[in-house]
């Protein structure tokens, strides 16, 4: 590998081919318009806004705790797949985390800042563990028994059933998209002024849902299209975005042409002045929507395969270097054997504990 990498070797070998790229990569929009994560990032990007003390505690907390404590970098387990994909599909590859204790012991023993999880999750151990770690509830789900199979997010606890069992923080899901998003984005909304209310912070899985989405590339995971949905999301003052990693752009073409109707607005200029088709680009992008980093981008570690520390790597790399603030990895994480878990997660930390790895 050329002489020009310092980052560390481990870093580099799981990057292969892709590893000079990424990692000497300049963006197209610089850093300079953007707010980036630092140990002082609740003072810096918070304080100033209208959230109450009791939310700035909760956010100090979550970027105060674990490997990447007071970093302004976030590692987060979610585990919210046994209701949004099944039990079955989710526990099967590892039965032990069936057993919901074990899902805060993954997260503890990994080093995370917080564990993501259901309400069903965190009550049932949360006076053994809610000063131990950061919980996150989840509020919302999209679950598969209903008949035909559907896909809407519905509320399955409350605000206040977060706070009394010690949450700092809560999340939701919406399908920016689907026909059912206008309700989502009300409910949402209402809920996550709620939590701020009551001290919490709020965490927003800003993703899109609709089958038009799918045409010769899946823009579900466009970045003009994620960017707009993750700028709906800190509109309704999401404290941190939880998006997926783009990998392509045009979507807002892509939906016009198949449907042979003109859809949404934008501006050429986003593909040609604020975008390329490089990854870190793509999600500098993504970024930029979340009011040029004020809200933290978190990107998602997606499904778990035979690549899992690569991929896992590479994505943290592509969201550190765009100025992302961390990622959130489940399935490759938790449907692996503990110990193994555990070591992808320190893999992931190690991108964000290290100066080498810059901001592009």
């Amino acid at each position: 590998m050329t002489a020009t990498l310092s980052v560390p070797s481990s870093i580099e070998s799981w990057l292969g081919d892709e590893a000079e790229d990424l990692l000497t990569h300049q963006a197209k929009v610089s850093k300079d318009l953007l707010h980036l994560p630092g140990p002082d990032w609740v003072d810096r990007i918070f304080a100033q806004t209208d959230r109450s003390p009791q939310v700035l505690r909760s956010l100090q907390q979550l970027y105060s705790s674990g490997r990447l404590a007071n970093t302004g970098y976030l590692s987060i387990l979610p585990v919210d797949q046994g209701i949004e994909h099944s039990a079955a599909a989710s526990f099967a590859p590892n039965p032990i985390y069936f057993d919901s204790e074990n899902i805060i012991k993954l997260a503890i023993s990994a080093g995370c800042n917080a564990v993501a999880t259901t309400l069903g999750v965190l009550g049932s151990v949360s006076r053994k563990y809610a000063h131990k770690i950061p919980f996150i509830v989840k509020l919302n789900h999209n679950e598969l028994l209903t008949y035909p199979n559907q896909f809407d997010q519905v509320m399955f606890a409350t605000v206040e059933q977060a706070w009394n069992l010690g949450a700092v923080a809560v999340g939701a899901t919406i399908y920016f998209g689907s026909p059912e998003s206008t309700r989502q984005i009300q409910e949402v909304s209402q809920a996550f002024a709620h939590a701020h209310e009551y001290g919490m912070a709020t965490i927003l899985w800003c993703y899109l849902r609709n089958d038009i989405f799918k045409q010769d590339k899946d823009y579900h995971v466009a970045a003009d299209l994620t960017g707009q949905a993750n700028h709906l999301g800190v509109t309704i003052q999401a404290d941190i975005i939880k998006q997926k990693l783009p990998e392509c752009n045009n979507g807002y073409e892509a939906v016009a042409k198949a449907s042979g109707h003109s859809y949404g607005k934008t501006d050429k200029r986003v593909y040609s002045d604020l975008t390329t088709d490089h990854p870190i680009d793509l999600t500098r992008y993504q970024v930029l929507n979340c009011y040029a980093g004020r809200m933290g981008l978190i990107n998602s570690g997606g499904a778990s395969g035979k690549s899992d520390f690569a991929e896992a790597i590479r994505t943290a790399v592509i969201n550190k270097r765009a100025g992302g603030c961390g990622l959130i990895s489940g399935r490759k994480t938790f449907q692996r054997p503990f110990e193994e878990g555990v070591k992808l997660f320190h893999a992931i930390q190690d991108v964000y504990l290290s100066p080498e790895i810059s901001i592009a």
